[in-house]
């Protein structure tokens, strides 16, 4: 732990981090930041193989937190992106999630940039890590054909991304929750939302419903969190274990039910 002015700070590192990779990370909590919806760990400096972040003191969440958070969530993605797939404004490097990079875009189809820069680029690597077998990854690939041609396009303009918004990225303090760890970009809202439901968030019914009176959510959304599911299974599927492979086809399943 250090002191930077009034503010204490952590330090991390990664040795031999890939070009960009903490950078990147900077650029989407400041853009996360901008938007004057979640707050966001403040960045106090940031090398190419670490970075200086606001240390969060964290307390238990409670029921009126989550409210704040659904609320503040939906004005964070209400701030919009300039494509699906954008990179934070600002910043023209790589974009990661976790330790792996992911393809930057600028779609004007959810769809097309979804199955083909959230959900393929995994798919081999969780093949060749043992934790998705073939048959499993055909079943990936017919839901990414339905959902490349624009099944489940809707109006929504891209929305303003955490990207990796599991319960470990949700930090809760005295003042409502802090995000850490983004892998921001522009994406569909249901996306964050599906991610906190499938690693699970304290009082995750009182954000949603919060969230959902600040930005009524589309008919049908509790149905398609498996379609918003495919990316992070798929990420996890790369490298967490044979569990996740099972889910991913699941999931896939499920949303080739949907498309029928």
């Amino acid at each position: 732990m250090r002191q930077t002015g009034a503010m204490r700070t952590i330090v991390k590192r990664r040795d031999g981090a890939p070009d960009g990779f903490f950078p990147a990370e900077a650029a989407g909590l400041a853009w996360l930041a901008a938007a004057g919806g979640v707050r966001t760990a403040a960045v106090a400096g940031v090398g190419e193989d670490w970075i200086e972040l606001e240390r969060v003191d964290e307390v238990r969440a409670s029921r009126a937190a989550a409210s704040g958070f659904g609320a503040a969530l939906a004005r964070t993605h209400a701030a919009g992106a300039a494509a699906f797939g954008a990179r934070p404004d600002g910043w023209h490097g790589p974009l990661f999630i976790g330790r792996r990079e992911m393809p930057a875009a600028d779609d004007r189809s959810w769809g097309a940039f979804y199955a083909r820069d959230r959900v393929r680029p995994f798919l081999p690597i969780a093949v060749e890590a043992g934790f998705l077998t073939a048959g499993e990854a055909s079943v990936v690939e017919r839901a990414c054909e339905v959902v490349e041609v624009g099944a489940f396009d809707d109006d929504e303009p891209p929305a303003r991304l955490h990207g990796d918004l599991w319960t470990g990225n949700v930090l809760w303090s005295d003042g409502g929750a802090v995000l850490i760890d983004p892998a921001a970009h522009g994406g569909h809202r249901e996306t964050d939302l599906a991610m906190l439901a499938l690693f699970g968030c304290p009082f995750l019914d009182d954000v949603l419903a919060a969230y959902d009176r600040a930005a009524p959510l589309r008919e049908g959304w509790r149905d398609r969190v498996p379609l918003h599911q495919l990316h992070p299974l798929a990420v996890h599927a790369a490298g967490h274990g044979r569990g996740y492979g099972v889910a991913l086809a699941e999931a896939a399943e499920s949303v080739l039910g949907l498309a029928s």
